[in-house]
């Protein structure tokens, strides 16, 4: 790999630039990064937004009934997984307070799940 040529702050480029009588082509509040490669760039935008890999969320809609109960099930929804806490949104206020006094065995539940161990807790809101 060829070395680089050295990185000079932007200060003293706009000090060699007005020595030289070079004007500068770039907003003084650009920031410039690194050059990198288009597959690692891909990779790092499908991993992050989980294309074409199956998300935690998935696996816990399509078995929700099972982890709640039908009838809990038919009035609440996994609605998204912020960092390890899932967001549930529960639409019967006796649904949410079965819920919410059985959430550590939902928890646990959820953990045996495949790509669902992350799961820690679980935030019950009225929908």
């Amino acid at each position: 790999m060829p070395d680089l040529p050295h990185q000079f702050s932007k200060a003293a480029e706009k000090a060699i630039g007005e020595f030289r009588r070079i004007l500068a082509n770039e907003p003084p509040r650009m920031r410039r990064r690194p050059t990198k490669e288009i597959g690692a760039v891909l990779e790092e935008l499908r991993t992050k937004f989980r294309i074409g890999r199956s998300a935690p969320e998935e696996a816990v809609r399509e078995h929700w009934a099972e982890l709640v109960g039908e009838a809990n099930a038919a009035y609440s929804h996994a609605a998204r997984l912020e960092g390890r806490r899932l967001v549930v949104l529960v639409s019967h206020g006796v649904v949410r307070n079965e819920l919410f006094l059985n959430r550590a065995e939902i928890v646990d539940r959820i953990q045996k799940l495949p790509g669902c161990s992350a799961v820690t807790e679980l935030h019950i809101r009225a929908s």
